[in-house]
């Protein structure tokens, strides 16, 4: 029996490009999905998306990026952070609105998994939300060392972001039965990187806990071995890829609403675009 999937791809204010593409997936009326996996900015992505609602990621991403309530350098040592994730509770739950209900309603038969990182253990967990618990886990999954307070509480345990454990989680999508599956990227399909500074630094600042190390020093090669493995012949398994031809204009952390926009209008470019190739095949 074929299960479709929809994996979404973090990417901090990349995600304006994601909001494009599933705002494109609105407008066509489009989810053909059975269950949804995402890190990080997917995270919040895919809620507004569920709730049906056109335009609020965009929204909520512009809202985030100019908001020194979110958003401020001189917060760089303060324990919140640069970016206080904390404040997203605040855009979900009365500027930007998120539909919980409608979402709620959506998932009804289907499966949401937020990709987020233990602390303590540097492994992977996909937590499927609840009403109570939703908000937390995209905080949970959004939670960046070195750039907001550096982990969530919830549930008892200590979470930061899912991109450092599994930033393209292919292969548990599959071991988890995902037969047709499709990932909105927010870089370019085939495009490997290198270790990151903040790779670098959780290397050095975690090293007295080696599986957290080794979940920074191992970073960069989990997600070139995802995309190589996405790039091989599979049997009974089908991979559609949207993603950015060449680097987004936004980054993970430099952003501008103008830029945003940009990144945004290309997403829902790329989706519209996907979905006519669907339906002419």
């Amino acid at each position: 029996m074929s299960k479709k999937t929809l994996i979404i791809q973090g990417g901090g204010f990349r995600t304006g490009f994601t909001a494009g593409v599933l705002d494109a997936f609105i407008a066509m009326n489009y989810n053909p999905f059975d269950s949804y996996v995402v890190v990080s900015g997917g995270a919040i992505a895919v809620s507004y998306f569920l709730g049906g609602q056109y335009g609020k990621c965009f929204d909520a991403m512009c809202l985030l990026a100019e908001d020194k309530d979110f958003m401020s350098y001189y917060r760089m040592f303060d324990e919140n952070g640069v970016m206080d994730v904390d404040y997203f509770k605040q855009v979900a739950e009365t500027l930007i609105p998120f539909e919980m209900e409608k979402a709620m309603q959506e998932l009804k038969n289907k499966e949401l998994s937020v990709v987020m990182t233990n602390k303590v253990t540097g492994d992977a967990e996909y937590y499927n939300p609840n009403r109570k618990t939703w908000l937390d886990s995209i905080i949970a999954s959004c939670t960046l060392p070195f750039v907001t307070k550096g982990s969530h509480q919830f549930n008892g345990k200590e979470y930061m972001d899912g991109g450092w454990s599994d930033p393209l989680p292919i292969k548990w999508a599959v071991e988890n039965g995902g037969t047709d599956i499709t990932i909105i990227r927010t870089s370019p399909p085939d495009l490997k990187v290198a270790q990151s500074w903040t790779d670098y630094f959780g290397t050095y600042a975690f090293r007295t806990n080696l599986k957290l190390q080794s979940c920074f020093e191992n970073n960069h090669k989990k997600y070139n071995q995802a995309i190589d493995f996405i790039n091989s012949k599979h049997k009974n398994i089908t991979i559609k890829q949207i993603a950015p031809d060449s680097p987004l204009m936004a980054g993970t952390y430099s952003n501008s609403a103008d830029v945003i926009s940009k990144d945004y209008r290309y997403g829902v470019q790329k989706g519209l675009d996907f979905i006519y190739q669907l339906q002419s095949a």
